[in-house]
């Protein structure tokens, strides 16, 4: 009976993800009827379930009340989570000085094993963004994604692939898993990454990888900025920055890379 209980316990929690799962930044609002279709699950099925979530603030339902969005729970929970997350904390002073020197917005992410999920973003103008919160990008056409993709055993890109998740967002965007996995073979030989235009038009970004205290890369950091104000003659000098904050993140969390024979 026990065990009974327990898969029923994980049944009823994998379903609450898929609901979760189906809100980002591009679907902010849902009605019941989308969460239905996006999850599978029966229209009666989906509606338990949000009314759940929204008893306990998960959930919110707009003023017109057709449709729902994230609540403010799970942004308190959010902030729980970088204040008790290393990288967020060793990361800091990394991300401000990066963000000073190179007069460019910063971004920092991990993976989640299929999106690089930004943590923590620094603006030089003051009239900018928040510099905490949290986003997902795609991990195939943004540098601080493919910084970490390139990383990541071969299976990986396969099973975003599988899944769909190499998506056109612009001309430029790499979407054949063939010509990607050439692309971060090369970005992994010279350790570092570069988003052409990819993910957003005329936006220009680099990024590096950032290593945990056994090696593995499972974050990364980037500089981005209009191609116009990081043009190509100036990436040289963008790709030593990063890597340079990339290097002492990872020292700061205990990696100590091996010196060269």
């Amino acid at each position: 009976m026990a065990g009974t209980r327990t898969e029923d316990g994980l049944k009823s929690l994998a379903k609450v993800m898929r609901v979760l799962d189906c809100f980002s930044t591009r679907d902010r609002s849902l009605t019941l009827g989308e969460i239905s279709q996006r999850t599978g699950l029966p229209k009666a099925t989906a509606h338990r379930l949000v009314a759940s979530l929204r008893e306990v603030g998960m959930l919110e339902q707009d003023r017109g009340r057709e449709g729902y969005r994230l609540g403010l729970k799970l942004f308190e929970l959010g902030n729980i989570v970088l204040a008790n997350l290393d990288l967020h904390r060793e990361a800091r002073p990394f991300v401000e000085q990066l963000t000073r020197i190179s007069g460019h917005s910063v971004h920092l992410a991990v993976f989640d094993g299929r999106q690089a999920v930004v943590i923590h973003r620094a603006d030089p103008h003051p009239e900018g963004s928040p510099v905490a919160f949290i986003e997902s990008a795609p991990a195939h056409c943004t540098s601080v994604g493919k910084a970490i993709l390139a990383f990541q055993p071969e299976e990986t890109l396969r099973r975003l692939a599988a899944l769909g998740a190499l998506v056109r967002y612009t001309d430029a965007t790499l979407t054949d898993p063939v010509v990607l996995s050439v692309h971060l073979a090369e970005t992994r030989e010279r350790g570092w990454s570069l988003d052409e235009g990819e993910h957003q038009p005329g936006l220009r970004c680099v990024g590096a990888p950032i290593r945990d205290v056994t090696g593995r890369v499972f974050a990364a950091i980037s500089v981005s900025a209009p191609s116009r104000e990081l043009p190509v003659s100036r990436v040289p000098a963008a790709v030593r920055l990063v890597r340079h904050a990339a290097a002492g993140i990872s020292a700061a969390l205990g990696w100590r890379a091996q010196p060269s024979a």
